[in-house]
């Protein structure tokens, strides 16, 4: 088998456990006879994994009872939608804090539905940095304040949230579960799975029940969250294959060490690339500001053009995959998720540094 580093930004890298786990049970799960594909998702086999599924995700991020995780289709992208249908009225106004492209997205959504607010933003600077809670300014009468943790395309993170008075939600999809996070400090989170969770198709959302109770009635019943919440995220036919893996990844976590092993290891595996481009006097250029640095998307560009078609091509034939940039911002990018092992990032580190040698001036 072809040995590969998967820095690739979503679909990313399954635990190699989670894979073998579903290769082992594909055809003749719990000895049903069928894959668990095959499985209504109204048997109880099929509901066993899924609540297997929720109470594992809810050991490992600490997620209060007063809070609800339902498992949702669509992407985060649907959400950016949800979100406004269900908590923006008409007398109040949502406040956005614009990091990168995907909270623009989220803003974009949010203003078909109702009145909105830029309570931050740093595409002036081309999304370098994140800005400090005391540049926030926040509206009146808000409904909720609306940001994202970690910004694929740009390299940024959040380091520490933002209080706020009124409830705040964080769209995680690309930095849930890679370190501890006080849930109580958010009225709601949501991820697409496909980064750190699990395969593309789930959307995973975890709602405090105070917010859930201000969900509008005239929204149409598929797109509410409150329809989803009262039938256990088993309203319609949901996404049953990734929530089978994302109970096999979240298994892969607890038994790792859980989150205090999981965030010791990215911050490990970032701090060596990280480390090749502190060191390279300029060859590498990050694009994000060092306190605003990403964990687990490390944006970088090279001298010139060529040299970053050539530092590519390179690393393609030595086995890395989806170092190329996004394609709004060019240059490279290696998305350290959580389930890319050390060794692959000691290797990225490494090629790194051989490759400024022979190519610098």
């Amino acid at each position: 088998m072809k040995t590969v580093y998967n820095f690739n930004a979503g679909p990313a890298a399954l635990p190699t456990y989670a894979l073998e786990r579903a290769q082992e049970e594909m055809l003749n799960y719990k000895e049903s006879g069928m894959s668990v594909m095959e499985l209504s998702h109204r048997s109880s086999t099929y509901e066993a994994v899924h609540n297997h599924a929720k109470a594992q995700l809810r050991t490992l991020m600490a997620v209060p009872d007063d809070y609800e995780i339902l498992f949702l289709q669509g992407g985060a992208s649907l959400q950016f939608a949800m979100l406004p249908l269900n908590f923006l009225s008409e007398e109040k106004t949502a406040s956005y804090i614009l990091t990168g492209s995907w909270s623009e997205k989220a803003l974009k959504e949010a203003k078909l539905i109702g009145s909105t607010h830029v309570a931050a933003s740093g595409k002036e600077k081309n999304y370098t940095r994140i800005p400090s809670t005391s540049e926030l300014t926040f509206a009146a009468n808000e409904a909720y304040v609306h940001l994202t943790s970690n910004n694929t395309i740009f390299g940024t993170q959040w380091k520490e949230f933002p209080d706020t008075s009124s409830p705040l939600i964080a769209d995680m999809s690309s930095d849930i579960l890679s370190r501890k996070v006080n849930v109580r400090q958010f009225a709601m989170i949501y991820a697409g799975a496909q980064k750190n969770l699990g395969p593309s198709g789930l959307t995973v959302s975890i709602i405090r029940h105070d917010l859930l109770e201000q969900t509008r009635s005239n929204v149409p019943s598929i797109l509410s969250y409150n329809t989803h919440s009262e039938s256990n995220s088993l309203y319609n036919t949901p996404p049953t294959f990734a929530i089978y893996m994302l109970g096999h990844v979240l298994d892969w976590m607890a038994s790792v060490g859980g989150m205090d092993e999981i965030e010791r290891r990215n911050e490990e595996k970032a701090a060596l690339i990280y480390k090749a481009m502190d060191e390279s006097s300029g060859f590498y250029h990050g694009h994000a500001r060092p306190d605003s640095r990403s964990r687990m998307n490390i944006t970088f560009t090279l001298p010139t053009k060529e040299l970053t078609e050539m530092f590519l091509h390179e690393a393609s034939e030595a086995g890395f995959v989806g170092l190329n940039g996004h394609r709004s911002v060019g240059g490279c990018r290696a998305s350290a998720y959580n389930a890319v092992p050390y060794e692959a990032c000691a290797a990225l580190q490494a090629f790194m540094t051989d490759f400024r040698k022979r190519n610098s001036n």
